[in-house]
């Protein structure tokens, strides 16, 4: 009936993915939580680089000792990420103040400030609700969309599939050492549309079958709905992945943080449209039944 029994591996396909999830979570614990940039916490950030390469931990010793800041390495020991909690509005000539701290322990290799971002706290804190209200009022309409155009229980896979790709995303970004910034927020939001227009094609397949299969096993109709859409869900996915690579390797810096979130997104997006959701649909259909 069909090629691929896809449902044989839903076990260890969500085991796969706790392993990851709980290294995220590890990861969390140990480092204090995730690495937010000011966009979230306010603040300045300033990108620094060297000509050859500094003493990391003298750098972040003077910017704590002195501004109760943190610095994080962007490339290796030549590039550095300075976060101090201050703003250009508090005080004044910010920027020198920070190169002269930095400079008085790289005196033969002094730094130039490549780039400078400033956030209020009240700015911020904005920004965080108003995401939060987005997410939160785009979960809503997914699940009533879902509810009547299919059952409850295919809103609760698509619901729970995306929670899954979220958090693996995030917890990429922990073992990583990435930033949690406004650009990772919005790619996302592109990730989890892209990921539940997959799922969505899936469950469209299922919803067909189970008229046309009418009496036959769940597990069957799904199997073949999944293999019925897998050429063009790998098809689909592989086209993109190309195109986000691309933008991955040769975009540049500002980019990369951005196109990785979206490839990996794609990645196991399309993973948990296939292991994930349809799995987690067939239980509560069986709850419910």
């Amino acid at each position: 009936m069909y090629k691929y029994n896809f449902l044989k591996y839903g076990v260890p396909s969500v085991l796969f993915t706790m392993i990851i999830i709980g290294a995220g979570i590890v990861g969390y614990v140990m480092k204090g939580g995730f690495r937010y940039s000011v966009d979230f916490v306010g603040g300045t950030e300033m990108r620094v680089r060297f000509e050859k390469p500094v003493d990391t931990q003298a750098v972040r010793k003077v910017i704590h000792e002195e501004w109760q800041g943190t610095v994080h390495s962007v490339i290796g020991a030549l590039e550095l990420m300075v976060r101090v909690p201050q703003t250009p509005d508090k005080v004044s000539d910010l920027d020198k103040k920070l190169m002269t701290a930095i400079n008085q322990v790289s005196i033969d290799n002094p730094g130039k400030a490549l780039q400078i971002n400033s956030i209020s706290r009240t700015i911020s804190d904005n920004l965080w609700s108003k995401w939060l209200k987005v997410i939160l009022l785009s979960l809503i309409l997914l699940v009533l969309y879902l509810s009547f155009s299919f059952k409850f229980a295919f809103a609760l896979g698509a619901v729970i599939a995306l929670a899954h790709d979220a958090l693996i995303v995030l917890a990429c970004f922990v073992l990583m050492d990435k930033e949690i910034s406004i650009d990772f927020i919005g790619a996302i939001m592109a990730v989890l549309g892209y990921s539940i227009n997959d799922t969505i094609i899936v469950f469209s397949r299922i919803r067909h079958n189970m008229k046309k299969m009418h009496g036959q096993s769940m597990y069957d109709i799904v199997n073949l709905s999944i293999n019925e859409r897998l050429r063009r869900t790998i098809l689909t996915s592989f086209a993109t992945a190309l195109v986000v690579a691309s933008l991955f390797v040769f975009g540049g810096d500002s980019l990369r943080d951005f196109s990785l979130v979206i490839l990996l997104g794609i990645v196991f997006g399309t993973f948990s449209s296939i292991y994930i959701a349809s799995p987690i649909m067939m239980l509560f259909m069986k709850k419910n039944a």
